[in-house]
C-alpha cells in the first residue's frame, strides 16, 4: 500500500466534493497577490526553442489549435512535471471559488479526498465520515480506473474531478482498484455533504472520544466546546480520532489543535531548501494536557493531522495507535496568477519535534494494529477497541 501513496498532490473533491480544492489539504501555507511578469523579461535562452516549435505548431498542425489559455495552461503543467514534485501543481481559474467550500462545511458531491501518485494514478487518500463514499465502502487507498466509463489514470486530476462531481440525487459509477483483488465497481449516490469537523461522545467506563475529521477554520473552536463538554463529564481519560483525516491549512489550525493536548514544547519544524528552519510552539491554557490520552490513525491520517499525532508522540504525551499513516509533510504556498488560475508550489517540509521526517515516511504507531477487510465488512473496530483497553489497563 505504501508503495502507491508516495508523493501525492492532494485535491478534496468538493460537490462531488464540490469541485477541486487544494485549501483544505495538506499544508497551504498563505495565499499571496498575483505575480506580475513582463514577457521576456530575463527570459532564458532555452525558451526561444519553445516558441520555435509552437511557430512549426501554428503554420502546419492539421488539426485545430487550442485556445491559448489551454496551451498556455497544458505548457505550465508539463514544465511542472519536470519538478517530479505532484503537490507543485496549477489549478483551473474555473475552481478558484470551489477551493473554500469544505472550509464552510457544506457541499455536494461523494465526500473524498483523492490525489494523484507518481503512475499518474488516482487515489482515494480517504472518504470523509458519514459521506456517500463512506456509505458505498469505498475506502482509502482504493485506485480509481474509471469514472462511470471513463478512464482517468493520466488524466490531469481537476478533470477527474470535474468528472466525478455532480449535483445531489445523481450518480456516478466508479470502477476501483483494492490491493492485488480484482476491479470492483462501486456506484455512488451523490448528495450533501455536511462535514462538522469535532465531534465527541462518552463511552465505556467513561472514556472520552474525539474524532476530528478536518482541520479547518471552525475546527479549534469546535475542538474546545467539545472538550469542555467531555471535562464536565470528568472522563478518566481520552481518544483522540485523527483517522483519514487529510489535515487543513497550516499552520493555525495544526498549532491550535496540539495546544488543547500539550501544555508546552515543539510541535513542528518547517524546513525550507536553504536549510533554515521555522519552529511552531505549542500555546499555553490547552484544556486536556493531562489527561491520559491515546491516538488513532491510519492511512488516510495525512498532513495537519500528522503534525498532531507527530508532536503528541515525540513528546511522550500520549500513545498513538492503529496503523503508519499516510506521509504527507510538504507545505505549499498559493500564488494567484493573473488569469485567476492557482499556481501551488512546495516551500518547504515538515519534521517532528525530534526531527522525524513526516514527508513519504509518514509516523509508525506505538502500537500497530492491523484493519483488516473482514473488520470493515463486519464494522468492527479493533483500533478503538484497542484504545479502550490501552486507556483500562495502561498498557
Amino acid at each position: 500500500m505504501r508503495a502507491f501513496l508516495k508523493t501525492l498532490a492532494t485535491i478534496v473533491l468538493v460537490a462531488v466534493i464540490a469541485g477541486a480544492s487544494f485549501l483544505a489539504g495538506f499544508g497551504v501555507d498563505q495565499l499571496i497577490s498575483p505575480i506580475r511578469i513582463h514577457p521576456g523579461a530575463g527570459e532564458p535562452e532555452q525558451f526561444g526553442l519553445f516558441w520555435e516549435a509552437w511557430q512549426i505548431i501554428e503554420q502546419e498542425f492539421f488539426g485545430q489549435l487550442p485556445d491559448p489559455g489551454v496551451f498556455t495552461h497544458g505548457a505550465i503543467r508539463g514544465a511542472l512535471r519536470a519538478l517530479d514534485d505532484p503537490a507543485t501543481m496549477l489549478v483551473e481559474p474555473m475552481t478558484s471559488e470551489d477551493q473554500m467550500l469544505e472550509l464552510r462545511g457544506v457541499y455536494e458531491g461523494i465526500g473524498a479526498l483523492v490525489a494523484v501518485d507518481d503512475k499518474d494514478q488516482v487515489i482515494i487518500v480517504s472518504p470523509f465520515d458519514g459521506s456517500p463514499a463512506m456509505r458505498a465502502g469505498i475506502r482509502a487507498g482504493d485506485i480509481v480506473l474509471k469514472v462511470d466509463d471513463v478512464a482517468v489514470t493520466g488524466m490531469p486530476l481537476e478533470d477527474a474531478v470535474r468528472l466525478i462531481r455532480g449535483p445531489k440525487g445523481t450518480s456516478v459509477r466508479l470502477t476501483l482498484m483494492r490491493e492485488e483483488a480484482e476491479p470492483l465497481v462501486i456506484e455512488v449516490i451523490r448528495d450533501k455533504v455536511e462535514l462538522a469537523t469535532v465531534g465527541g461522545m462518552v463511552l465505556e467506563d467513561n472514556i472520552g472520544y474525539v474524532r476530528i475529521a478536518l482541520f479547518s477554520d471552525r475546527t479549534s473552536q469546535e475542538l474546545k466546546e467539545t472538550l469542555r463538554e467531555l471535562m464536565e463529564e470528568n472522563v478518566s481519560g481520552l481518544i483522540l480520532d485523527l483517522r483519514n483525516n487529510p489535515g487543513g491549512v497550516f499552520p493555525s489550525a495544526a498549532i491550535e489543535v496540539t495546544s488543547q493536548f500539550l501544555a508546552k514544547g515543539i510541535v513542528v519544524y518547517e524546513q525550507y531548501s536553504d536549510g533554515q528552519e521555522q519552529a511552531y510552539s505549542a500555546k499555553r491554557g490547552g484544556l486536556a494536557t493531562d489527561i491520559p490520552l491515546t491516538v488513532l490513525v491510519n492511512q488516510g491520517t495525512a498532513s495537519n493531522s500528522e503534525v498532531v499525532a507527530g508532536a503528541i508522540q515525540d513528546h511522550d504525551r500520549g500513545v498513538l495507535i492503529g496503523e503508519e499513516t499516510f506521509g504527507k509533510g510538504s507545505v505549499q504556498r498559493v500564488h494567484e496568477l493573473s488569469d485567476g488560475s492557482g499556481l501551488h508550489v512546495t516551500i518547504a517540509l515538515l519534521l517532528t519535534p525530534d526531527r522525524h521526517p513526516i514527508h513519504e515516511e509518514g509516523l509508525t504507531p506505538d502500537i500497530v494494529v492491523p484493519f483488516t477487510e473482514e473488520d470493515f465488512r463486519q464494522r468492527r473496530d479493533p483500533h478503538l477497541r484497542r484504545a479502550i483497553e490501552y486507556l483500562k489497563t495502561g498498557r
